[in-house]
């Protein structure tokens, strides 16, 4: 399959974009979802251990159950309708049946997967890189979205994710599997320490332990070297955000902000152009 790919890169290209939207579809059903899958559970566990009975009217919510229907009448969503960005411009941004308002953050995740997966083809052609560079593209966006909705990098992303670097790394895809071990040691250890740091000092908690599971997947996926370039990265872009942010009175300089998001725009700007970056700075 790779090989008729690369001789014919155009068909790459036209199938990959698709693909992302459809992708980013669905991806934002895992943001939505998720996070309610973890407080079902969550509220499961709490019940057992205080042995109460929990509600059994309570609808299992799943990423394929129920299917997606309107939040505002409850119609469900039908196949024509659902069509990733097309079916919002040809709905006007409304839902058919009530007339309801949808949100524009959907096509645009749709339209930013679909253009973020076509340019790891253009950028790396069809190979082995960049089929786990999307997987970790697509990861990175989805953790970057509930991060920002509830301040929160679940588990069952991020410790997959450090994984499948690990996988990926045994044929040096992107990095050797020793320099992968150790950045995952490195990711998780460096921003361990900050964390305690900073209580120790301070008394509160600077980040979650998520930030630091995410770092660990990004250093098993490009390996230690890259590591102190994300972390860098990361504090740039959170700064500069922040301070915009604040600048614009959408945010109290008190209110908490999540890091994991600029934590997954290092990441992805380190596995597209880290070497050009480390290059020109040891240049």
């Amino acid at each position: 399959m790779l090989d008729i790919f690369q001789q014919a890169p155009w068909f790459l290209y036209a199938c990959l974009f698709p693909l992302g939207l459809i992708v980013g579809s669905f991806l934002n059903v895992v943001v939505y979802r998720l996070p309610l899958m973890m407080e079902s559970q969550w509220r499961r566990d709490c019940c057992e251990l205080l042995e109460v009975n929990e509600k059994e009217d309570e609808i299992k919510l799943t990423l394929s159950t129920p299917n997606s229907h309107c939040p505002h009448c409850k119609a469900p969503v039908k196949p024509w309708h659902n069509i990733p960005v097309l079916s919002y411009v040809a709905l006007r941004g409304r839902c058919a049946n009530c007339g309801a308002k949808i949100a524009l953050r959907y096509p645009l995740v749709e339209l930013a997967t679909g253009l973020m997966t076509l340019a790891l083809g253009i950028m790396m052609g069809a190979s082995l890189a960049m089929v786990g560079a999307l997987f970790l593209t697509w990861a990175l966006i989805t953790l970057t979205l509930i991060d920002v909705d509830h301040q929160l990098l679940p588990d069952d992303i991020t410790l997959p994710l450090l994984w499948l670097g690990l996988v990926f790394n045994l044929f040096a895809t992107y990095t050797t599997l020793s320099s992968a071990v150790i950045g995952a040691i490195a990711g998780y250890g460096i921003l361990w320490s900050v964390y305690w740091g900073f209580k120790l000092l301070t008394g509160k908690e600077g980040m979650g332990y998520g930030d630091f599971k995410l770092l660990a997947a990004l250093g098993a996926w490009l390996g230690w070297q890259s590591v102190p370039l994300i972390i860098l990265l990361s504090s740039l872009v959170g700064a500069i955000i922040g301070i915009g942010l604040i600048l614009l009175k959408k945010r109290g300089k008190d209110i908490p902000m999540p890091f994991g998001p600029y934590l997954a725009i290092a990441g992805w700007v380190a596995l597209l152009w880290g070497d050009t970056i480390m290059t020109a700075y040891l240049g």
